[in-house]
């Protein structure tokens, strides 16, 4: 009895709307899902300038050297956007892998904004 009140309150957890809302990736969150390793994966975010000033992009850095990113512009005025280009090569991982992309600013309110990648990295063979 004890085992099927602690499965029942595992599923409402997860199954719970509210709880699988907060749970969802937005859009400085991209995952690629189960790739074979090796493989080199592309992903555009959008980010827009929410400010009423222009917003200068200074420079993209990525956590690792097997991603590689970088704006379509560097100079935003208000409410326009650009395309961060993010390049991840899976080579050399295996299994779960999170990569990062720090798009440095001159907002004095959000001086670096952060993208992630995400990937399960699979082997293939035996």
């Amino acid at each position: 009895m004890r085992r099927w009140i602690i499965l029942f309150l595992l599923s409402f957890f997860i199954w719970h709307p509210a709880y699988a809302q907060k749970n969802k990736p937005g859009p400085d969150e991209w995952d690629f899902g189960q790739v074979k390793q090796g493989a080199v994966l592309k992903h555009n975010f959008v980010l827009k300038n929410e400010s009423d000033d222009i917003l200068t992009i200074n420079s993209v850095n990525t956590s690792c050297g097997c991603t590689v990113s970088k704006a379509d512009k560097n100079s935003l005025l208000p409410q326009e956007s650009t395309a961060i280009k993010v390049t991840f090569n899976s080579r050399g991982y295996l299994g779960q892998v999170r990569q990062y992309v720090y798009v440095n600013t001159n907002s004095a309110d959000t001086p670096i904004i952060k993208f992630t990648i995400k990937a399960q990295v699979y082997k293939e063979g035996k």
